[in-house]
């Protein structure tokens, strides 16, 4: 059903076609590494991605509730928590074929022209936006357990989105302008974790190596990222991340049911 639904395919093309434009831009001189290129790339992954998640994600769960999808399914012995998670792997098939799509063009055209991304760059930017789909898409199931139709959800979604991530910054610097020097590293610390763009994009720019551009307070994150055990570290804080996030819609799922 996600296959067949159309807005799949425009995000596919709008993604698709931003890749190879920045990749163009890129042969017209790389720097290993960070760039203002991959700075970019990081950007446009972190504006598009999430919002595509969330709206798909939480339109297949109200979807079922508006035409009578879940109506039915819940007359089978079909528990909660099978149900959440089907919902969840077939998305995520969705959103690969997605990323991959826009990915794979933009690298086969990058071989064509012998002026793609280093291979190390190449796979960092596609774990980052894999880590960040995932984690995206457990908060777009938590977004459609909690709406009741589609406009809910797309509200919910882009009010979400553009705290997460446009407004993000603003926020924080706020925040933390109202707090004792002495808490700063520590708040950043906790909101950082709460966020999975900002989470997400932090791993993926100290890992190219531009963790220098974070500031001081970022400090510790880029240590922590830098060592052989900081991947796995961010991979098992993203499982962490997503179980809780989808425990809870999960419950929230099944409290209705039992509820209704």
């Amino acid at each position: 059903m996600g296959l067949r639904n159309p807005w799949a395919y425009s995000f596919i093309g709008i993604f698709a076609v931003f890749m190879m434009i920045l990749l163009l831009v890129n042969a017209q001189g790389y720097v290993a590494g960070y760039s203002g290129v991959t700075g970019t790339m990081l950007n446009l992954v972190l504006y598009l991605l999430p919002l595509m998640t969330l709206m798909l994600g939480s339109f297949s769960l109200t979807g079922e509730k508006e035409d009578g999808g879940w109506e039915l399914l819940s007359t089978y012995p079909l528990g909660t928590t099978a149900y959440i998670a089907g919902k969840y792997i077939g998305l995520t098939v969705v959103m690969l074929v997605i990323i991959f799509c826009g990915f794979g063009a933009a690298g086969v055209l990058g071989y064509a022209m012998g002026t793609g991304f280093q291979l190390q760059t190449y796979i960092t930017l596609l774990g980052f936006s894999l880590s960040l789909m995932l984690m995206f898409l457990a908060l777009a199931m938590l977004v459609g357990t909690m709406a009741r139709n589609r406009w809910q959800a797309l509200t919910i979604s882009v009010a979400l989105w553009f705290f997460l991530v446009i407004a993000w910054a603003p926020a924080l610097i706020a925040v933390l302008g109202m707090l004792p020097y002495t808490w700063i590293k520590p708040a950043v610390t906790m909101l950082t974790a709460l966020n999975p763009a900002e989470l997400s994009r932090l791993f993926a720019v100290i890992s190219l190596g531009g963790g220098s551009v974070l500031g001081p307070e970022y400090y510790d994150w880029v240590q922590w990222i830098r060592r052989p055990s900081g991947t796995i570290a961010y991979a098992a804080f993203a499982l962490v991340w997503i179980g809780f996030v989808a425990g809870l819609a999960n419950y929230l799922w099944e409290r209705r049911r039992v509820r209704d």
